[in-house]
């Protein structure tokens, strides 16, 4: 039995494109997945003079529901706008609220909530990750080199692929402006919890050397570690013997093999933008940045932190 859910902009694109051509509400309705009443009910209530049109209808569902009673308590969206300020997402403030406080307010009232906050001259709107366009890489030939003694990423266990346990690590390194300087990432599988250090100069000594300062005191949360074929990783058998783990390495080009750690890097441009001069980053914004990543919920997750995932400790977070 089908329930009632508000329509979304692009639904509404679809009942007019489906209109067009023709079908009736009943088919209609079977393709956005509705009742076929939710769809009459539309074309009666948001036509306009010129017939039924998406943006119209749009602008006409978001003017009623903003006369409603509102059932959303001003305090609500006070801590509603603490939390967009610390860079979480809409889906992620709504998922973390319901989960803590029972609190429900849909993501997509947030969005609208960032756009009259936009119009109005507020600035929530630059605290949203903004897209990028990804350009593809044509290139194969890998002219790194080889590392000695190097273990495949297909030696790795199936259970660090299931993401089934904590203490599987991916590692990467970001470049700053010039390449002068870099910072170290360290991203676990399970939990996304995260460990940042930066690095004078990219040498296998110097990644080496903070590999293991940051994971010895979490060294029992700590079984495989896996990378790029970067040069800074050749001595990534002093690492494995220090830290008593099994190294493994992806294959050149194939960057979706770290995923996990890929995508942090991404999170991490949001605060260190490319060409960023690492050499003027204090500590204390590394710290701050990481403190962002690690204590803000996940919808992976289910709305729980990687810090809590990763310690098994629940953190008060919309208190």
């Amino acid at each position: 039995m089908r329930t009632y859910h508000q329509l979304t902009r692009e639904q509404r694109y679809q009942i007019y494109a489906l209109q067009k051509t023709g079908h009736s509400r009943s088919e209609m309705a079977e393709v956005i997945g509705v009742h076929k009443s939710t769809v009459s009910r539309e074309l009666t209530r948001n036509r306009g003079q010129r017939g039924y049109r998406p943006q119209q209808a749009q602008s006409l569902a978001m003017d009623r529901r903003q006369k409603a009673i509102p059932r959303i308590r001003p305090e609500t969206w006070v801590l509603v706008e603490k939390l967009l300020r610390q860079d979480w997402s809409p889906e992620q403030v709504s998922g973390r609220l319901k989960k803590e406080q029972k609190v429900c307010i849909s993501h997509e009232w947030i969005y609208q909530y960032i756009l009259k906050d936009k119009q109005a001259g507020g600035d929530l709107y630059r605290h949203l990750r903004c897209q990028k366009k990804h350009r593809k890489r044509y290139g194969t030939y890998d002219r790194r080199g080889k590392l000695p003694n190097c273990r495949s990423i297909e030696e790795r266990p199936a259970i660090v692929n299931n993401r089934k346990r904590l203490g599987d690590w991916e590692v990467d390194t970001l470049t700053g402006k010039n390449h002068q300087q870099a910072l170290l990432t360290l991203t676990e599988r399970k939990s996304r919890f995260t460990l940042l250090a930066k690095v004078s100069r990219r040498t296998a000594r110097g990644v080496r050397q903070q590999v293991c300062r940051l994971l010895l005191p979490v060294r029992d949360k700590v079984h495989t570690l896996t990378s790029d074929h970067g040069k800074e990783f050749a001595d990534h058998e002093q690492i494995a013997e220090v830290l008593n783990l099994k190294f493994y390495f992806a294959h050149p080009y194939a960057a979706w093999e770290r995923g996990t750690n890929e995508n942090t890097n991404g999170l991490l441009r949001q605060y260190l933008p490319k060409k960023s001069d690492f050499q003027s980053v204090s500590n204390k914004k590394l710290e701050q940045t990481l403190s962002r990543l690690n204590f803000r919920p996940r919808k992976s997750l289910h709305f729980k932190t990687p810090f809590e995932v990763f310690y098994h400790s629940p953190v008060a977070l919309t208190n």
